[in-house]
């Protein structure tokens, strides 16, 4: 694979991360979050929101990484490299959780939201697996 064509791959990473960083727009609406968490006590909610907020903002991150510094997560240095493993393996992990740990009946209520989440995550996964396996610069 040439440098040209990993850096490529790696802006599709990025739209896909900011793809799941527009999705959380609606989500708590779609999920109706406020009326569900409505008798979780104050702090809870607290920080169920605020932890929310941390995930997108560093899902945000991972999008302006891979536009920003594709070169060094295509292999053009070690720290790039392991970041771009990191995320093969974060993503990786993400999607056991969303398969396993997840509710179902949610899930098979949003089948087709499911469906295209679980269809980035492997995208996910296999753009950074590959260019942490096979460094291109």
């Amino acid at each position: 694979m040439t440098a040209a064509s990993a850096i490529h791959l790696l802006w599709i990473a990025g739209a896909i991360h900011a793809g799941i960083v527009l999705a959380n727009i609606p989500l708590p609406h779609r999920l109706r979050v406020r009326e569900n968490l409505k008798n979780v006590p104050v702090f809870l909610r607290q920080i169920f929101y605020v932890h929310w907020f941390y995930i997108v903002l560093i899902v945000g991150l991972f999008s302006a990484l891979c536009f920003g510094f594709s070169r060094d997560l295509a292999g053009g240095s070690p720290l790039g490299r392991f970041l771009s493993a990191f995320l093969c393996g974060f993503w990786l992990l993400r999607i056991f959780l969303q398969t396993l740990y997840y509710e179902r009946e949610i899930r098979r209520a949003n089948r087709a939201l499911d469906a295209l989440y679980l269809v980035s995550l492997i995208a996910l996964v296999g753009i950074f697996g590959f260019v942490s396996v096979h460094p291109a610069l």
